[in-house]
């Protein structure tokens, strides 16, 4: 078995949604309606977007998250999505479908390597798409659900990401540090204050998306 995930570039009210702001959307459908997690800075708009769209049936929101809803498909709005091209070769994809910086970052199971390259070849042919990621499955261990990663692994901004590789290669999180945040903000090009509230935010995100996992 061969899992691959695709970022696409496609427009969609989810895909809409992500654009700036650092907000983050994932998404399950059951085929009538779905059911859609944001969270961001500023959720209220894609909210709105969402209820003149999709229309919402039922809402949770607090501070920065949110969980809805909606009240139709996204499927009913569009032919062109990740089941048409999976289909006809036979492959599965793990939700939740994940939005993040206008894109959708979609992960795709298939029995051969081949059936893998042939949605590629098909997705490629209406849109860009890039292949973030491909392994080979040889067994699924009972203690590591294969759904685990996706919903472990939190939507990072550019700025986070780089703060935070940065802070590794320079030792920033060895004992004792290899470097001070001050060093690290100047490689970055940043001030001292800008470069920790990176990090930080991006700590934050990582932490509290792998501590449930961690403690059982």
């Amino acid at each position: 078995m061969y899992e691959a995930t695709f970022r696409i570039d496609h427009t969609s009210p989810y895909a809409d949604a992500s654009m700036g702001d650092d907000v983050h959307v994932e998404m399950w459908c059951n085929q009538y309606c779905d059911l859609v997690y944001l969270r961001g800075a500023d959720i209220d708009v894609p909210i709105e977007t969402f209820r003149d769209t999709i229309g919402i049936r039922d809402i949770v929101h607090k501070d920065d998250e949110a969980v809805l809803i909606t009240d139709t498909c996204l499927l009913d709005f569009r032919d062109d999505l990740l089941e048409g091209y999976l289909q006809p070769h036979h492959c599965l994809s793990l939700p939740p479908l994940t939005y993040t910086d206008g894109s959708l970052l979609a992960r795709v199971l298939a029995l051969t390597e081949e059936q893998l390259s042939s949605v590629y070849h098909d997705i490629s042919d209406d849109h860009r798409v890039t292949v973030e990621a491909k392994r080979e499955i040889n067994a699924v261990a009972s203690d590591v659900p294969l759904l685990m990663l996706d919903s472990a692994l939190p939507s990072l901004s550019d700025g986070q990401k780089r703060a935070l590789s940065l802070a590794v290669s320079a030792g920033y999180y060895e004992i004792p540090r290899g470097a001070t945040t001050g060093e690290i903000a100047d490689e970055m090009g940043v001030s001292r204050r800008t470069f920790e509230e990176h990090l930080r935010r991006g700590e934050n995100k990582i932490i509290k998306n792998l501590l449930e996992y961690l403690l059982v």
